[in-house]
């Protein structure tokens, strides 16, 4: 009996312990969730010292330095939510992990923004309104109620796993917010027309891109008796397709003084395309030793081409979506030193720098829930697919940005997407190459069963989900006006308070 009260005490001191355990877990796994807001603070705070320094001891340093907040917080939402269209294709298909996907996307999402955004913030911060129809102070105000906005709905639909298009958001917020301000007269709407056209004919092309060189893959490699063989001639071939394009588009963009003619930009990249062909040839010869000849060796072959197509994705949707983060605020910088807002002028570099880091940052911070999501849950990809889906996807946004039109990355990869499993259930219907193919498979499937589960795409009819075209639709048809109406309401709250 003596030893009763001993057992008893010793039995409440492990159920504290526990207890104090547990708090422990569950301390570290809270810290470990504050972990990327608090990255995500310092960014903004960051953003905001680099602003204060660049107009310290102005008038309107303030509006300056609390724009450069919203742009950053803003740039993190793009690219938390936007990143899937880069590299969710290329993790679906296992050719890069989680890891060296983030890695690729920031550094090409920094050089995209810095060397080639500059087009499109023109056309954000200086066309969809008419600047010279807007007092200076009241366009600043239209831009701080665009950029708030915008950030709120990107940010409220990446909490719910909902790929939205951050284009969409933010010329959806420069208009609501303008026509709260002034009406729809000083609303572009020539130039809005044509921005709403390529919202709609740049899916459809990048389908068309996607759908014709998956034919190409399908005709010269897939579909071959020795398919390693055809993989060994033709992916060379499709990487110097790769690099020629790129280098093209390149110089383009980085020469000012018109030196080169458009034979003289072509000529290079074909230059360009034949150097990638040389380097790429031993390389896919060696990855291409002691493999099979069967499909899931045709994936290992087009792993190198995919991370290049990811990362090019990544450049082109630098160039396109920074805009959306930083136009607003070079807006709003130009105003505050007096500088004529004008289409063609150039946003200054530290602006572009703020909107590049904080897509990275975002990505990095933010990026992984949703790159499993349309990597893995909206479609089946393997890497020769997902390859003819990013490079379509990034082609077609390289266009649009060099004609300066802020398209949409998510509608534009989506279609893609759809291009590639539309033709996908026409080509296992109509072609004749695919039915004499599976007719001989036919006499091995008698036998054993098949080691590639591609090979029972013949049974499926439909291979696209099409409740996803509805819901693509429904969040074209939601973003422009929500957040135009969130813009219009900041506004009013915005002046009725600060000014």
């Amino acid at each position: 009996m003596a030893d009763r009260p001993t057992v008893l005490t010793k039995r409440t001191l492990d159920k504290d312990l526990d207890k104090l355990t547990q708090v422990e877990d569950a301390s570290k796994y809270v810290s470990r969730k504050l972990v990327a807001p608090g990255i995500g603070f310092v960014f903004l705070g960051l953003a905001m010292l680099f602003a204060a320094i660049y107009v310290f001891g102005r008038p309107d340093a303030g509006l300056v330095i609390a724009a450069a907040a919203l742009a950053a917080y803003m740039a993190m939402n793009i690219g938390a939510n936007d990143v899937t269209n880069n590299v969710g294709a290329a993790v679906g298909a296992r050719a890069m992990t989680m890891g060296q996907a983030l890695i690729i996307a920031a550094i090409f999402e920094i050089l995209g923004a810095t060397i080639s955004g500059g087009a499109v913030v023109k056309t954000i911060s200086s066309s969809i309104v008419d600047a010279s129809q807007i007092p200076p102070a009241t366009l600043s105000w239209i831009m701080m109620a665009a950029l708030m906005a915008a950030a709120l709905w990107i940010n409220l639909a990446t909490w719910l796993n909902a790929p939205v298009s951050t284009t969409h958001s933010i010329v959806g917020a420069v208009i609501g917010a303008g026509v709260g301000a002034l009406g729809p007269g000083p609303v572009n709407w020539r130039v809005l027309a044509e921005i709403t056209s390529s919202w709609m004919t740049s899916p459809l092309i990048a389908g068309v891109i996607a759908a014709g060189m998956l034919y190409l893959v399908k005709t010269l490699i897939i579909y071959r008796e020795d398919k390693i063989t055809s993989a060994k001639r033709w992916v060379p071939v499709l990487i110097a397709i790769m690099v020629g394009g790129f280098t093209a588009y390149m110089i383009l963009q980085l020469e000012r003084m018109n030196a080169f003619s458009a034979s003289t930009i072509i000529l290079l990249g074909i230059a360009a395309g034949v150097v990638g062909w040389l380097v790429a040839r031993p390389l896919v010869n060696m990855r291409a030793q002691g493999l099979e000849n069967r499909n899931s060796s045709l994936r290992v072959l087009f792993q190198m081409p995919l991370i290049g197509a990811a990362a090019l994705l990544s450049f082109a949707h630098g160039a396109n979506d920074v805009s959306n983060a930083v136009g607003p605020l070079s807006a709003i910088v130009r105003v505050s030193f007096g500088q004529p807002l004008i289409r063609g002028s150039e946003p200054p570099l530290w602006v572009m720098l703020i909107g590049a880091l904080g897509i990275s940052v975002g990505l990095l911070l933010f990026g992984p829930r949703l790159i499993r999501l349309v990597g893995e849950q909206i479609t089946k990809l393997n890497p020769m697919r997902a390859y003819c889906v990013a490079m379509a996807t990034a082609f077609t946004v390289i266009v649009a940005s060099w004609f300066g039109l802020p398209v949409s990355t998510t509608h534009i990869a989506v279609g893609a997407v759809f291009g590639v499993g539309f033709f996908r259930e026409w080509y296992t219907r109509n072609s004749k190459r695919r039915i004499e193919y599976m007719r001989r498979k036919a006499e091995v499937w008698m036998l054993e069963e098949p080691d590639d589960p591609n090979t029972h795409e013949v049974r499926r009819r439909r291979l696209v989900r099409r409740s996803h075209f509805m819901t693509i639709i429904a969040a074209w048809v939601i973003t422009v006006p929500a957040s135009a109406v969130l813009a219009a309401v900041l506004y009013w709250a915005m002046v009725a308070l600060f000014v």
